[in-house]
């Protein structure tokens, strides 16, 4: 791929056997009937994007959701087949625990699937019920032995920190447990449990994360990923070296991508849309011949300066030292490495603070979207930035 732009592609499968306490995404329970027609229009919308968008083979392909192995292997495959790539693209499918088979991770495998996104979330079983998963814990990383005996090189586990119930052992267990694997990852990811509008989890204050021990369990799980030889390389993500999700990097260095699907999210040359939301919809505006779009934005050079000053911050690469003030608000969140500002351990928890101190030029002024189809504001990371 020496020699090629990065270039995304995003496959949104809405489709989930239950849907989890804390999730907010574009997700349905009771649309099973409708995946193979799902497919059938990936695939036509990925046609007409080489048609009549000319898009480049991709470097990384990335199938997110919900939860896209509830999608029989076949059908997701032949989406896969569609999509233009080079010769060793990075492509991952996310995956949960319960649907991991030998038969499913050979199926991906012969069908061109190089890299395994585990949704695991705890070790600790009461946990996992406080977040509404389905899964057990011993079930969880007996999928991860099956995924790394499959023969992938690269994959990764999710953890998330702060669950009702999760006390400072279990999360320590979890990472312990991870970690302590016969093939253990090479890529972790442990997200801050964050509570959504309209959620369960919203509803249900009791079981709202304290941002205090969120730190705490945030600083234990960056010693421990480190002490394991995994490398911080986006504030929640860590990996060994080789290791690093190019999809994602994909996202924090402001490249372009294509979104297939509902709901899906796309970016070129500063132009920014998204498909209508629901896969109903999605399915009438593809069988009609036309767009899915449901809107778009066109970021200005100010909004676009600003986004990668934001993007990259939450990297190690950091932002030039210029870009942020001088002065003591910031003393102990960044650090210089050389003419670099990138953000300390403290830094990444306080990294929504930090980014508001970004000066890309004049000050950036975002766009205000409307309706249920929102974008994605200017300096926030992209939609389905997993791992």
């Amino acid at each position: 791929m020496t020699g090629s732009p990065p270039f995304g592609v995003y496959v949104h499968v809405p489709f989930c056997r239950f849907r989890c306490d804390y999730c907010a995404f574009a997700t349905y329970t009771d649309r099973d009937h409708l995946m193979e027609r799902y497919a059938e229009a990936c695939a036509v919308e990925v046609s007409r994007a080489r048609t009549d968008e000319g898009i480049p083979p991709a470097t990384s392909v990335f199938f997110g959701g919900g939860t896209p192995s509830r999608l029989p292997a076949d059908l997701l495959v032949g989406i896969l087949d569609g999509v233009p790539r080079l010769s060793g693209a990075e492509v991952t499918v996310e995956c949960n625990p319960e649907d991991v088979t030998a038969e499913r991770l050979a199926a991906y495998r012969a069908g061109g699937v190089t890299r395994v996104s585990l949704g695991v979330q705890s070790t600790a079983p009461h946990v996992l019920a406080g977040l509404g998963r389905r899964h057990g814990s011993d079930q969880a990383l007996e999928a991860a032995v099956m995924v790394a005996d499959a023969g992938f090189d690269s994959w990764n586990m999710d953890l998330i920190m702060g669950g009702a119930g999760e006390t400072d052992a279990d999360w320590e267990r979890s990472l312990t447990d991870v970690l302590s694997l016969a093939k253990p990852p090479p890529h972790v990811s442990a997200y801050a449990l964050t509570v959504e509008p309209g959620t369960p989890l919203a509803a249900a204050p009791a079981r709202h994360p304290d941002d205090d021990v969120q730190a705490d369990r945030y600083a234990v799980a960056d010693r421990m990923l480190a002490d394991a030889g995994l490398a911080w390389e986006e504030i929640s993500n860590w990996a060994r070296p080789g290791h690093r999700c190019r999809h994602n990097n994909l996202y924090w260095d402001q490249g372009e991508y294509r979104g297939i699907g509902s709901a899906a999210h796309s970016h070129r040359a500063g132009r920014r849309w998204w498909n209508v939301r629901t896969p109903d919809r999605y399915l009438a505006a593809v069988d009609r011949g036309g767009s899915a779009m449901a809107a778009e934005e066109v970021l200005t050079d100010e909004q676009r300066r600003f986004e990668a000053l934001a993007l990259a911050l939450r990297t190690p690469s950091g932002v030039p030292a210029a870009a942020l003030p001088d002065g003591p608000d910031l003393e102990g969140l960044i650090e210089l490495r050389g003419t670099r500002a990138v953000l300390t351990l403290r830094g990444r928890l306080l990294a929504n603070a930090v980014t508001t101190r970004l000066m890309p030029g004049e000050s950036a002024q975002r766009s205000t979207p409307s309706g249920d189809e929102r974008p994605v504001a200017a300096g926030t990371i992209p939609p389905y930035v997993r791992s």
